[in-house]
C-alpha cells in the first residue's frame, strides 16, 4: 500500500510515517517512481508504535523493543524490554511526584494569597 493509504489506515499523516521510517521504526519499499509501498504488516507496526509512544516512550527506545511487540499489543520479554518498561515507569513517578508537590506549594500559595485579601 502507499503512504497515503497507510496513513488512512493508522489515523496518522503522511509525515509521521515518513518520520517514522527515517528514524528506523518503519520500513518501505520503493517504487521505480521514488514511491514508497508499505506491507500489510505495516498498519500493525504503526499500531504498536502508537501504543509505545502513549506510554512515553522515546523513538530511540521503541527502536530498540518494537521487534518484540506482538499483535495485541502486548510485548515479549526479550532482552532489555522489561528494563526499558521499568526505567519509564521509574521517571514517570518522579515526574508525578515533582507535580504533586508543585501543587501542593500552588494550593498553599493561593491559600496564603487570600488570607492577606482581607474584608473587602
Amino acid at each position: 500500500m502507499l503512504i497515503g493509504e497507510l496513513a488512512r489506515r493508522t489515523g496518522t499523516t503522511e509525515r509521521l510515517l515518513r518520520y517514522y521510517e527515517r528514524v528506523g521504526l518503519l520500513t518501505a519499499q520503493r517504487r521505480d517512481n521514488g514511491y514508497r509501498e508499505y506491507d500489510p504488516g505495516a498498519v500493525e507496526r504503526v499500531r504498536q508504535i502508537r501504543e509505545l509512544l502513549t506510554v512515553g516512550l522515546p523513538t530511540r527506545e521503541i527502536r530498540r523493543i518494537i521487534d518484540c511487540a506482538n499483535p495485541d499489543g502486548t510485548l515479549d520479554a526479550c532482552p532489555g524490554v522489561l528494563d526499558t518498561l521499568r526505567a519509564r515507569l521509574t521517571e514517570l513517578d518522579a515526574r508525578a511526584a515533582e507535580l504533586t508537590a508543585a501543587r501542593a506549594a500552588l494550593r498553599q500559595a493561593i491559600t496564603t494569597t487570600e488570607s492577606r485579601l482581607g474584608p473587602a
